[in-house]
């Protein structure tokens, strides 16, 4: 009769024996989508771009002021005296005025294409926003399995720990018994010393995924839920990588802000090409005060009192033809071509680099379908191999090294098939975050397989895994 394997008799142990923290309440277990929110409430780097967006969008209406009317007020006192020498006398005067200014800009054009560019710019900033929080769902994400994956590398790391501990026992009492010696016992030791090692650095990776999940959300987590091991591993919808890119050329939020900085890019150079052209205001102006505030004194009456007051208003045109800046809108313009091109090869590198993404993460999402499989069937080779190689040192025909070896063979594919598995998870997220589809509902499409009793130690391998791996070993002669 087979016995146990050897994977299950492991997991056992490390469940019952080396458990890194005590099970937390159902309760207390936060999922994927509560983790999100939390982050978009807390999330400090979201709400500086919040900030930084309230901030830019402030360009539109500065830029619109420059096109309405602009009314000014004012008031002057002063003292004046005037001397003459024929006939020689002086007077001084305390004056005082009152003047209101209204202008409306007829034609400015340098202003208008500000407008237009301070607008573009106010469409690539809601856009950067808008990426920025599509960019917090996959921060989300890769936060919350990545602390799910440190938690099940600790556990298969725990479990080879307990495998190699049981080893250890055993070359002990083979050695006690004479049937090894003290080299079986030495290279057992080995091993458990650095399963053990291992083991420390695996659990000081769970508290830094869980310190990075704290920085995200600004909130304490004890515990949070598993992903189950039936979430379909499926190609992507469609498979096609083209499709994709066509897709991610429409909708990447990046890209479609280049577009506007390239937009606001070109206003400006047509900002500064304006510098050029003539200007032309209405100006209505009201003016009260005395003689001397407003230089209405009557030079016939030189000496006479000052009584009473002026009004004066003035309705007119006022026409500006820039004709020698000393070469500033000249160098204006030629720096606002090269700002331009800049914008345009900045779009185009980004374009190639969003297209590049789109397809390698294709490529990375069908490869995770297909390794995921592969490593899972590893596992149950690796499995089969432990038992074999097991009998095979009972009865003589291989040796403690060739034992050991085999189980780090198992373990170490343990740990590749988690990690291919959340690879497949974040790749898929990934993806659709280039094409510009990434969405919170992708979340709580994840959050249907996550299980609230998860406990690492025994769940971070399929249930089914021991059986597959008992009936391959038995099919086999």
């Amino acid at each position: 009769m087979l016995r146990k394997l050897s994977l299950a008799v492991a997991v056992s142990c490390a469940s019952n024996t080396m458990a890194w923290a005590a099970e937390a309440p159902l309760s207390t277990k936060t999922d994927l989508v509560s983790v999100y929110q939390e982050a978009v409430d807390n999330n400090a780097d979201l709400a500086a771009a919040r900030a930084q967006y309230g901030a830019q969008k402030e360009v539109v209406p500065q830029a619109r002021a420059g096109l309405l009317p602009n009314l000014s007020g004012g008031a002057e006192v002063a003292d004046v005296r005037t001397s003459i020498d024929q006939p020689s006398a002086i007077a001084n005067r305390s004056a005082h005025s009152y003047q209101a200014t209204l202008a409306q800009p007829l034609f400015r054009a340098d202003r208008w294409f500000q407008y237009q560019a301070a607008k573009d710019v106010n469409e690539q900033a809601a856009l950067q926003l808008s990426a920025t929080e599509q960019n917090l769902i996959l921060q989300s994400a890769e936060s919350y399995f990545n602390v799910l994956r440190s938690q099940d590398n600790l556990a298969s790391t725990k479990a080879e720990e307990a495998a190699f501990k049981r080893q250890l026992d055993q070359s002990n009492e083979r050695f006690d018994v004479g049937l090894s010696d003290k080299t079986d016992v030495l290279q057992s030791q080995a091993s458990y010393d650095t399963a053990r090692a291992n083991r420390i650095v695996a659990q000081r990776q769970v508290d830094d995924a869980f310190q990075a999940l704290i920085t995200l959300t600004n909130r304490q987590y004890n515990s949070i839920q598993g992903i189950v091991h039936t979430l379909p591993i499926l190609p992507p919808a469609p498979n096609d990588a083209k499709s994709w890119v066509d897709t991610a050329a429409r909708q990447n939020l990046n890209l479609l802000a280049s577009n506007y900085a390239v937009s606001s890019a070109e206003q400006t150079l047509k900002q500064r090409k304006a510098g050029h052209l003539p200007t032309l205001d209405a100006v209505a102006k009201y003016e009260k005060g005395d003689n001397d505030a407003l230089g209405f004194a009557n030079p016939n009456s030189f000496g006479a009192p000052y009584g009473g007051n002026v009004e004066q208003s003035t309705l007119g045109l006022q026409l500006n033809i820039p004709i020698y800046s000393g070469g500033l809108t000249s160098s204006q313009v030629r720096q606002s071509y090269a700002q331009l091109d800049q914008s345009e090869q900045q779009r185009e590198s980004l374009r190639r680099q969003v297209v590049e993404n789109t397809r390698n993460l294709h490529r990375a999402v069908n490869t995770d379908v297909e390794q995921v499989q592969a490593r899972r069937q590893s596992i149950i080779s690796n499995q089969s191999a432990v038992e074999a190689t097991e009998i095979g040192y009972q009865v003589g025909t291989r040796n403690i090294v060739d034992v050991l070896d085999a189980q780090r063979q198992l373990y170490t594919s343990v740990r590749n098939y988690n990690n291919t598995r959340y690879d497949y998870i974040l790749d898929n997220l990934r993806l659709k975050q280039a094409a510009g589809t990434l969405n919170p509902g992708d979340l709580e499409d994840l959050r249907r397989y996550l299980k609230a009793d998860y406990n690492p130690d025994k769940d971070f391998l399929p249930p089914d895994l021991a059986s597959a791996a008992e009936a391959q070993l038995k099919a086999r002669p």
